[in-house]
């Protein structure tokens, strides 16, 4: 399915705290390349990551693009200095099994099995939804529910303002698609968490954007 996605489209699916300190950092330095933020998490893994998952409006992402992006941010983070210490900093496109964090993205990706999270209980205070995407309606996704119980409807209409987290499943279905999209480097290996580019800070100096290196994988 063709999408054309704005640049300029904002993001329901937003972070908290420091994360979104971050966000907040990185999101505009993106714009000013090209690229448009999916996500930011930082977790405890090889001391303290810093992971930025970027995409071009298209949903497209080389490692040219990570580099850039790499070398855009590592900058403004160290003017703005969110983060206390030595950090490890990774650029991914967001992967087969992606984040969907746009009401694009579900246009894009209709047709495929998406897991979705409201952050409000929806009709018998349900919150979690496992099902196939069917489309956009007004401002809520409709999605052909695979965890239906006995009595509940086979379709739910989901307001999109009021999902919390939503990402796709990998299925052989999901994967063949990448690939034919040109989105997948890797098919053998389809994670959605895998970076392109890092910029290890434990072992290069923290300010300006360091060296790159690809993550190896075993």
């Amino acid at each position: 399915m063709s999408v054309i996605a704005a640049a300029d489209e904002p993001r329901f699916a937003t972070e908290q705290g420091l994360a979104a300190r971050v966000a907040a950092i990185v999101e505009p330095v993106l714009g000013g390349i090209g690229l448009r933020l999916v996500r930011v998490r930082i977790s405890g893994m090889a001391g303290k990551t810093v992971q930025i998952m970027a995409e071009r409006p298209d949903g497209t992402m080389t490692i040219d693009d990570c580099e850039a992006a790499s070398q855009a941010i590592s900058p403004a983070l160290d003017v703005d200095d969110p983060i206390e210490g030595a950090y490890h900093l990774e650029v991914s496109s967001p992967g087969i099994d992606r984040p969907l964090v746009r009401r694009s993205d579900f246009a894009r990706w209709a047709g495929h099995v998406a897991k979705i999270e409201m952050r409000l209980p929806q009709a018998r205070g349900r919150k979690r939804f496992h099902g196939l995407i069917k489309g956009l309606e007004g401002d809520a996704v409709r999605l052909e529910r695979s965890d239906a119980g006995a009595e509940e409807p086979a379709e739910a209409l989901l307001p999109i303002d009021e999902i919390g987290e939503a990402r796709l499943v990998l299925t052989d279905e999901l994967i063949a698609d990448a690939l034919k999209r040109g989105r997948a480097d890797e098919p053998d290996e389809p994670s959605a968490d895998e970076p392109v580019l890092s910029n290890d800070a434990d072992r290069a100096p923290r300010r300006g954007p360091g060296r790159f290196k690809r993550k190896e994988t075993h």
